[in-house]
């Protein structure tokens, strides 16, 4: 893919009509696909901001920074790397303070992975949150074992530094206001043994401000919340962290039927769930398969096996998509592409859905896991995509 058309810059120097005309064409950002290939535009799916991922026009496996997307909830603070510091404390033997440079100085590790906002898809106009990026950084667990944690440690916290006012019980005569920095936890056994990174870097090079400079924590499989940015505290605890971010919000409300009564659960968001999305629907205009149509994809999640996907047009059976065996990251989205043959005149439907190796199949909007989910989070279901065939 690296010798092909980098397509951002050229469109840069072409004309309106000259570029309008390239957006249809050559878009390999998928081994599979094919010259001679129009795309199909997408009827339901409104075209995406800056810092959003844009599948049309997406040309590389990792994530060009202009298509990466960036959520925060407190401010965004700014710190020099030369006045940047981490605190390790709470119950370790042998608490420190860190700069950026100790912590270059320490064993140097990439990890390829993607990075999705839980709330991705929850909506048609917020379905671009989503990116695949080589992170480099030091390993967590050898910091953590050089500093020593003590008996009855269970957690360990991490802390931004963004911060901001929040309020409790509002409206009442025991409302509290107090200033809480951005916080998020891992249990001990998960703090040690999800191979997470103490990033610096996103594709060879400093990470930028709005993705969490100088220093940000990236656990390998979890959705964008857990992996706290501006990090400063690392900070090993006796009880549970309760920060608003952990207890109270990206909590997932899921009614689960018990017998004939449905029983709503709370669950705090962590892990990614398995998905798929068809992010192409392209027409071959040329040659024996001229008006034969293809659409690809990416699947991503935890780091799970995958054991299948595939593709249904307009409710009809469901089809096995090949998988591209290149690239391939157990933590990073696989593209996919299936023949759909040829369509005829008008609209037309388009979904995916992933199958795990235990088995389990990404739902549809209608199945309980979803139907019965009271919140944002965690939008994980099938996604059909409409297109129109011309006569």
């Amino acid at each position: 893919m690296s010798e092909r058309l980098d397509r951002r810059d050229v469109l840069r120097g072409l004309s309106a009509s000259a570029a309008a005309v390239l957006l249809s064409k050559n878009l390999f950002a998928f081994p599979a696909q094919k010259d001679g290939e129009e795309l199909v535009p997408f009827l339901d799916t409104p075209r995406p901001g800056p810092n959003r991922l844009d599948w049309e026009t997406l040309t590389e496996w990792l994530t060009p920074q202009d298509q990466v997307f960036n959520v925060q909830h407190y401010n965004t603070p700014t710190i020099k790397p030369e006045d940047y510091r981490l605190e390790l404390t709470g119950l370790v033997d042998k608490p420190q303070t860190l700069t950026l440079d100790d912590i270059k100085k320490m064993p140097r590790q990439d990890q390829l992975m993607t990075l999705e906002c839980s709330g991705n898809g929850a909506s048609k106009g917020f379905s671009n949150a989503v990116y695949n990026s080589k992170w480099t950084g030091t390993p967590l667990k050898p910091l953590l074992e050089s500093a020593g944690i003590k008996a009855g440690a269970v957690e360990v916290a991490f802390i931004g530094y963004d911060h901001q006012v929040e309020e409790l019980r509002k409206g009442t005569p025991r409302e509290v206001k107090f200033d809480v920095p951005f916080g998020r936890a891992l249990s001990i056994h998960d703090a040690l043994t999800l191979d997470a990174l103490l990033v610096y870097e996103r594709n060879g090079q400093p990470l930028e401000v709005r993705n969490g400079a100088p220093l940000r924590l990236i656990v390998p499989g979890w959705y964008g919340v857990a992996n706290v940015k501006w990090l400063k505290r690392i900070e090993v605890r006796d009880r549970r962290y309760m920060g608003r971010y952990m207890a109270r919000d990206y909590v997932t409300i899921r009614g689960e039927r018990k017998g004939d009564q449905i029983e709503f659960i709370e669950t705090s968001v962590a892990r990614m769930n398995l998905k798929s999305v068809v992010a192409r629907v392209m027409k071959q205009t040329a040659g024996a398969d001229a008006g034969n149509f293809t659409a690809y994809g990416a699947v991503w999640g935890d780091g799970a096996p995958i054991k299948a996907i595939e593709v249904s047009v307009d409710g009809g059976e469901w089809k096995a998509a090949k998988v591209d065996a290149e690239p391939f990251d157990k933590f990073s989205w696989r593209f996919f592409s299936c023949p759909l043959g040829k369509l005829a005149a008008g609209k037309h439907k388009v979904v995916s859905r992933a199958i795990s190796e235990s088995g389990k199949i990404q739902p549809t909007a209608e199945d309980d896991e979803i139907a019965l989910k009271k919140t944002y989070w965690e939008a994980y279901q099938q996604w059909p995509r409409e297109i129109e065939v011309s006569a």
